[in-house]
């Protein structure tokens, strides 16, 4: 059956205490158990998200038979990182990926829900049988601009990509062909105006998550017969801006609809929820990757030999658009995702200190500006570059000439 075949995450070099983010901005250290984050990636001025997307596909790219890899006939990227008003990310993601030239190569953007959306139509189009033995690739990538502007949205943004590889032979997760829901309005609760610039009203987006989980969800019942949301889902993995967001939509979807008292809510969410936190709560909010992110954490703690499990996931991005859907994690998913070695890679990230990231932004800043010419020196960060020697090859920005973006690989 259709669904995500392989997975992958690219979460950065370099990590920061979130608790030392609170003290140097001054913010009410009463908020931190809020978040429920012990940390989040920070990004180099040498990654950019064309160096993201690259570096969480290549090793599901490179486990593909040359026969395989030839059968990716669409590449899309979803960002709200944006890197020209024309030319996709994935033109540059297609080239360092070294993916064949019969391919659909384009760039989608809805926010934090935009991976989700391209799964659910390149799921569609391979399970139609116009392209037999097709597969897709959707890569979410993304950088942060978050700074002092972003309020308490800064300790919770991450930086990273999230690659899907979608296809027939669905290791990680089978799709239910038709179990979704959906709820969509406009409005404007986060958004990026200027390139390096990210701002978010901090409450609005709260509630309309809320919302949007509450009303997508009876979509979906309103679709699939008998759905339940205790009973149909082992598992819950949910768009994490933040693991306290997740644990108050938990909470007020299991007592609307269950009428369970605290006791109960408080067991349910440390077994169905709890182990989809482990990776968002040390990297922020991977934004339309958070939600995959969240799933590679759940598989990966699953216990060892542990039955399928039908998974109920929730996508949300600000805007707003929403989704939730469901799928079949097969008994082999766990040994499937196994090679990521996502929490050694997660421990691998350099730490940083408060005046070590405020000295990053100012770089990062730069990242997304169109000029005609830069030169990025890789000197002062070669101790992030050399920190992990098991990670193999990473490709990294370099610049741009004549403002053609380049890479290296290291």
């Amino acid at each position: 059956m259709t669904g995500i075949e392989a997975i992958n995450v690219y979460c950065g070099l370099a990590r920061l205490p979130v608790p030392a983010l609170f003290a140097g901005r001054g913010l009410d250290p009463a908020r931190l158990d809020h978040l429920m984050m012990t940390e989040r990636s920070v990004g180099l001025p040498c990654e950019d998200p064309v160096s993201n997307a690259v570096n969480a596909a290549r090793p599901v790219v490179d486990a593909l038979s040359p026969e395989e890899r030839d059968s990716i006939e669409l590449l899309v990227t979803s960002s709200e990182s944006g890197i020209d008003y024309s030319k996709s990310i994935a033109s540059y993601v297609h080239a360092y990926l070294g993916l064949g030239r019969n391919c659909r190569v384009m760039e989608v953007k809805q926010a934090c829900y935009a991976a989700t959306g391209v799964l659910q139509l390149a799921a569609g189009y391979l399970a139609s049988g116009v392209s037999p033995g097709a597969r897709a690739l959707v890569i979410a990538t993304d950088v942060s601009m978050a700074d002092a502007r972003a309020g308490y949205a800064e300790p919770a943004t991450g930086h990273g990509a999230a690659a899907l590889l979608i296809g027939p032979d669905a290791r990680v997760l089978e799709l239910d062909p038709g179990a979704f829901g959906l709820y969509s309005y406009e409005t404007l609760d986060s958004a990026r105006p200027e390139p390096d610039r990210d701002i978010a009203d901090v409450d609005a987006s709260l509630f309309a998550y809320l919302d949007c989980l509450s009303r997508s969800f009876a979509d979906y019942r309103s679709r699939v017969a008998d759905a339940d949301w205790h009973t149909t889902f082992t598992r819950l993995a949910l768009h994490t801006p933040f693991a306290g967001l997740v644990k108050a939509g938990h909470r007020k979807l299991t007592r609307e609809l269950t009428g369970a008292g605290p006791d109960a809510v408080a067991a349910d969410f440390a077994e169905r929820v709890a182990p989809s936190l482990h990776y968002p709560s040390r990297v922020g909010n991977l934004c339309s990757g958070s939600v995959y992110l969240a799933l590679c954490s759940l598989i990966d703690h699953l216990p060892p030999g542990a039955p399928p499990q039908r998974i109920g996931l929730f996508s949300y991005g600000s805007g707003c658009a929403s989704e939730f859907f469901s799928g079949l994690v097969g008994e082999g998913a766990r040994q499937a995702l196994a090679p990521a070695r996502i929490g050694e890679r997660l421990a691998a990230r350099v730490p940083i200190g408060f005046d070590e990231y405020t000295d990053l932004l100012a770089g990062n800043s730069r990242c997304l500006l169109p000029v005609a010419d830069r030169d990025i020196d890789l000197a002062p960060y070669e101790r992030f570059l050399t920190a992990d020697p098991g990670r193999g090859r990473l490709l990294v920005h370099r610049g741009t000439k004549n403002y053609h973006r380049t890479y290296e690989w290291v």
